[in-house]
């Protein structure tokens, strides 16, 4: 028996069983451990080569056309904005693919800010474009981060999510996009000398400085603060595309200040230029964002800086019928799961959007209203013994206001 033992051997490296820690027997062959780690590791390696290949190969097949071309079956209106994240979505997809050129040009990223009322869409861009991305994408707050020290989450934790977004993929996180909201949330709150630190505004704004333009970070997995001794993973952001975006309320007066007009009334001087006094978003200037609070540091990261138009009734019409996922979709799919079919009477969009405009707070003010009317027929529609017809239910104008008045959500209404 002994001696059949000895002759037993690796069928790859040809090692004897005596001299490996274990020998894995199959159909008439074996194989050491020593082999098994080898081959993981080539493997590990060859696939990590096709993911990068077939990665590289997808990005080139989006073009600023097809990103706004999808954009446009979500998002109503604002073309200058997706104009602006799909040429620097693009731009960034090309820079990944071409890192080194012959004449040794070095392109440098583009980082991005959108700027707009609350309600038109500035998040609703982010989460359509991470749709058909080929590149690790995710959207964190900015109103959860402080300077490192104090209670709340270091900036690094935005590095995390990226992270958990790439399966912890650090090659494919070093290549992803990370979107920040509410980043006017992070404005110095006064100019003012203090002796009180500024922990979740200027000092968020100075430590966000070398992430946005690219270094090295020790970025802990699951949360530094909560799980101090774990293993810090090494990400550099470098090749990291950041999308900021902020409603920024109240900087429209220091526009009308720097265009010497005002937000409310007429021209100062006659002989300037019209200004549009419905949209002032549309001359923002990098001046503008410093006078609301952002440092010169961080603007100059983000050279790229479009804006959001208000949204008219007009448009806000359009966002209640027109979208993939517009909100009388949203509802009428809802009662088909209830096996009837949801009809509305023409004039009650028509009473909606004039109600949100009320309202003015964009296209969420739209879903007040909806849920507002809607609250009682879906709170019915389960008991089909109610119902007189029981294949459809129709909202008529009529019924809208009756419910709409019954509801406590007018007296929310913007004076």
């Amino acid at each position: 028996m002994s001696k059949t033992n000895k002759e037993i051997h690796c069928s790859f490296c040809g090692v004897r069983k005596s001299d490996t820690q274990m020998l894995i027997a199959g159909d008439d062959a074996h194989i050491c451990d020593r082999c098994v780690n080898q081959a993981s590791e080539i493997l590990a390696e060859e696939l990590r080569q096709r993911k990068q290949k077939s990665m590289q190969t997808a990005l080139e097949l989006i073009r600023p056309s097809e990103i706004k071309k999808h954009l446009d079956e979500f998002v109503i209106g604002q073309d200058a904005a997706k104009k602006s994240i799909s040429v620097a979505v693009y731009n960034h997809y090309k820079r990944l693919n071409h890192q080194v050129s012959k004449d040794e040009i070095e392109i440098e990223k583009s980082n991005l800010i959108i700027v707009g009322e609350t309600g038109t869409g500035k998040t609703l861009l982010a989460k359509t474009v991470a749709k058909i991305l080929n590149v690790p994408f995710c959207i964190v707050d900015a109103t959860v981060l402080t300077e490192a020290g104090y209670v709340g989450e270091d900036v690094e934790s935005i590095l995390t999510r990226l992270l958990q977004a790439a399966d912890y993929d650090v090659a494919a996180a070093e290549r992803g996009i990370i979107y920040i909201d509410e980043i006017d949330k992070v404005a110095r709150k006064t100019d003012n000398p203090s002796i009180t630190r500024d922990v979740s505004g200027e000092g968020v704004q100075q430590a966000l400085l070398k992430i946005l333009e690219g270094t090295t970070v020790n970025v802990p997995p699951q949360g530094g603060r909560k799980h101090p001794d774990q293993k810090m993973i090494g990400v550099n952001t470098k090749d990291i595309l950041f999308i900021c975006g902020g409603a920024f309320d109240g900087i429209e007066k220091k526009i009308a200040t720097r265009l010497r007009t005002q937000t409310v009334g007429y021209k100062m001087k006659d002989d300037e230029a019209d200004v549009d006094l419905e949209n002032l978003y549309k001359y923002i200037t990098p001046q503008d964002l410093k006078n609301f609070g952002l440092i010169p540091e961080l603007i100059g990261r983000l050279p790229v800086l479009t804006y959001l138009n208000p949204l008219d009734k007009k448009t806000l019409y359009s966002i209640l019928i027109k979208p993939k996922n517009a909100l009388i979709k949203q509802y009428k799919k809802l009662f088909e799961y209830e096996g009837l079919n949801l009809k509305f009477d023409k004039n009650v969009y028509d009473f909606i959007v004039d109600k949100a405009w009320e309202f003015k707070l964009g296209a969420r003010g739209l879903r007040s209203i909806c849920e507002a009317i809607m609250l009682d027929a879906m709170f019915e529609v389960p008991s089909e013994d109610e119902l007189e017809d029981k294949n459809t239910f129709r909202i008529t104008l009529q019924y809208a206001q009756k419910k709409f008045e019954q509801s406590d959500i007018q007296k929310l209404k913007v004076a």
